[in-house]
């Protein structure tokens, strides 16, 4: 849906390549089954850094890592950083008019944007703060969306220049920070108050049949919520498409029509072949979404 956001000198390209993009959108995830350290590029957890982190933290890699050391930074998550880096990164693919990168860099962007948009990317208490709440994640960022999401109005209006890439990033970081309160405060209450025959329905997954909160609980998880995750996926959508305008005003403008002609490389299909191979073989390295 960020493509249809971005301005005509670039809607072309992306709307031909969107099948790419939205394919390998997933690719973080799974190169989290085999590389290391990629789990924490997913992440943030706040709470290492005191009662107000973003009075603290330096939203400059350079700076932060001054601070706090990298040992550090790592240890505790760093999307945000990340999500900057990968922006410096799509601005050199364009300029280098490098099909390869500006795909696959395209594609990485919104997957970390994505996380950073999910509250529960932003806390050590990723999947609740005790075994009551456990499953808390899966519901936010899998059910929800996999029952609503074709109802959400993901048209969020033309991508905009953003003129300090960092300071954008933790400002979506925070948002979604300040949401994790009202996202507990909820469960907690529903797992209270809402009918226990009404709150599971099983269904078959693949092979298994799987255990899932049911569209009714689901519906008033969203109503409490005030459409929380709709607003999350339309904010991610929008930072997105605002994202790669950017890294593409940064690098001159380029003319995108100059790579009609180009195709994806041997070596990039190599590379995610092995991407493939490591997801379907692999274990999960660090962190994982927890389902």
């Amino acid at each position: 849906m960020a493509v249809f956001a971005l301005p005509a000198e670039m809607f072309s390209f992306y709307k031909k390549h969107i099948e790419y993009i939205t394919e390998h959108a997933i690719d973080p995830d799974k190169r989290s089954w085999g590389v290391e350290g990629e789990d924490k590029r997913h992440y943030i957890d706040l709470e290492y850094y005191g009662e107000h982190p973003f009075d603290s933290i330096p939203p400059y890699w350079n700076d932060a890592v001054k601070k706090y050391t990298e040992d550090s930074l790592q240890k505790y998550g760093i999307n945000p950083w990340w999500i900057n880096k990968m922006v410096f990164a799509l601005m050199q693919a364009f300029k280098d008019e490098d099909l390869d990168r500006i795909l696959s860099t395209s594609a990485n962007i919104g997957h970390y944007i994505a996380d950073a948009c999910t509250p529960l990317h932003s806390t050590q208490y990723y999947d609740g703060k005790s075994a009551a709440q456990k499953g808390i994640h899966a519901l936010w960022e899998t059910r929800i969306p996999e029952l609503e999401a074709t109802q959400y109005n993901f048209m969020v209006g033309r991508a905009e220049y953003v003129d300090k890439v960092p300071d954008y990033i933790w400002q979506i970081t925070k948002e979604s920070h300040e949401a994790i309160d009202s996202i507990f405060r909820i469960y907690d209450s529903l797992q209270v108050t809402f009918p226990e025959d009404k709150k599971y329905v099983y269904e078959e997954k693949g092979t298994v049949m799987k255990k899932q909160f049911s569209k009714e609980y689901v519906i008033e998880f969203e109503r409490r919520s005030q459409d929380m995750v709709e607003k999350r996926m339309q904010r991610a959508v929008r930072a997105v498409s605002c994202l790669w305008f950017t890294a593409w005003v940064n690098a001159g403008q380029p003319d995108l029509s100059r790579l009609d002609n180009k195709e994806i490389s041997k070596e990039l299909k190599r590379e995610q072949e092995e991407t493939e191979r490591m997801w379907k073989t692999g274990v999960p390295e660090g962190r994982g979404n927890p389902e």
